[in-house]
């Protein structure tokens, strides 16, 4: 069977529930060490941050097929369907325990997704996640996620009759946004190997994560933050 590789690719799932669908995070942080809770205007005063956007209002500054242009065709989203999971190799993942690695620990709930194939090639293509909560509640979330994956490049996944490989490569991100993350992910199963491309940045309370080819990520990841910035 295929390998999919960005399909139902998720920053909030650890898990990586390949082959009928799966769903994966990682990245290596980049930036700022800790999330501010107020900002700062240019005139030195301090102001609360602005409070998390809706699940709706998300929705709404994700990229679309007039955004990305007619190369590009919505996939439907399903859910993948999370057994058991168990990491082999990463003590700082195994501590985090099965909620973590089922995504659980970091459903945030104000959230949307859209993924796309571009065209026609299921083995090209984008996922593009959107995230809004305090500015440390999202830092502090995917963090420890993000600290854990890259203590260990390489570890293995096990999900049901499943085994699969995985290692990281930490990249540099843009600079964009007041906190950033990249990474390379090879997956390897069953002799199959597939490279996908995770880039996460934090504007104010909105995370913006783009997986997919290494390509269209970096080609659509400033399109997708500009959108998600702009209120609608």
């Amino acid at each position: 069977m295929r390998l999919h590789t960005t399909t139902a690719l998720s920053l909030s799932a650890l898990a990586i529930l390949a082959l009928a669908g799966c769903s994966h995070s990682s990245a290596a942080p980049s930036g700022p060490t800790s999330s501010p809770t107020v900002q700062v205007h240019p005139d030195g005063e301090s102001v609360p941050a602005p409070a998390p956007l809706s699940s709706a209002a998300l929705a709404k500054r994700l990229l679309d097929e007039i955004d990305l242009g007619r190369d590009y065709a919505r996939i439907a989203w399903r859910p993948a369907a999370h057994d058991d999971v168990t990491v082999i190799g990463c003590p700082a993942l195994e501590k985090l325990g099965g909620d973590a690695a089922s995504g659980t620990s970091l459903a945030f709930p104000r959230k949307a997704k859209a993924s796309f194939t571009y065209a026609g090639s299921s083995n090209s293509e984008l996922s593009e996640e959107l995230y809004s909560d305090t500015a440390a509640r999202l830092f502090k979330g995917i963090g420890e996620i993000f600290d854990a994956m890259v203590s260990c490049p390489t570890y293995q996944v096990v999900s049901g009759s499943t085994v699969l490989t995985v290692g990281t490569q930490g990249t540099a991100a843009p600079d964009l946004g007041d906190e950033r993350w990249s990474q390379l992910l090879t997956y390897s199963v069953g002799g199959q190997r597939s490279v996908v491309k995770q880039t996460a940045v934090r504007t104010g309370n909105i995370l913006v994560i783009a997986s997919g080819s290494p390509g269209l990520v970096d080609a659509n990841l400033e399109k997708a933050l500009a959108k998600a910035k702009v209120a609608h």
